[in-house]
C-alpha cells in the first residue's frame, strides 16, 4: 500500500511540475484589432497582414507594434512580457524543479495587456 502511495504521488508531481510549460507552453495568441479595421500590422520590421487578426507570439520577450492605417496614420503599442504570479505559485506549491524549469525556458512568462486595439 506505501509503495502505491509512493508511486501515485510521484506520478502527480510529476504532471503537475512546470505548471505553466505544461498547460500554456512558450507561445501566447494576442488578438490585434483597430478602429478603422485594416491596418497593416508590423513588428520588428515584418508585416503580419491586416487587423483585425491574432497573432501567436512568444512570450519570453517584449514587443513593440507598429500599426498603420489605411490613410498613412501610424501608431505603436507596447506588449510587455511580464511573469505571471499564478505560475510562480503553482510552481512554488509543487517543489523546486517546476520552478527551474519554468524560469529556464521563460514559460512563465504572459504578454501584458493580453490584446492590443488602437483607434486612429
Amino acid at each position: 500500500m506505501r509503495i502505491k502511495l509512493t508511486a501515485i504521488l510521484l506520478m502527480l508531481t510529476l504532471l503537475l511540475s512546470s505548471c505553466a510549460t505544461v498547460f500554456k507552453g512558450g507561445t501566447q495568441t494576442v488578438p490585434v484589432s483597430t478602429d478603422p479595421e485594416g491596418a497593416e500590422i508590423i513588428i520588428d520590421g515584418v508585416s503580419y497582414g491586416t487587423t483585425p487578426t491574432s497573432i501567436r507570439l512568444e512570450v519570453d520577450r517584449s514587443y513593440t507594434i507598429l500599426l498603420r492605417s489605411p490613410a498613412g496614420e501610424e501608431r505603436t503599442f507596447q506588449l510587455r512580457n511580464e511573469i505571471g504570479t499564478l505560475w510562480i505559485v503553482l510552481d512554488v506549491v509543487t517543489g523546486l524543479v517546476p520552478l527551474i524549469v519554468d524560469a529556464a525556458t521563460g514559460d512563465w512568462y504572459e504578454l501584458k495587456p493580453g490584446e492590443v486595439f488602437v483607434a486612429f
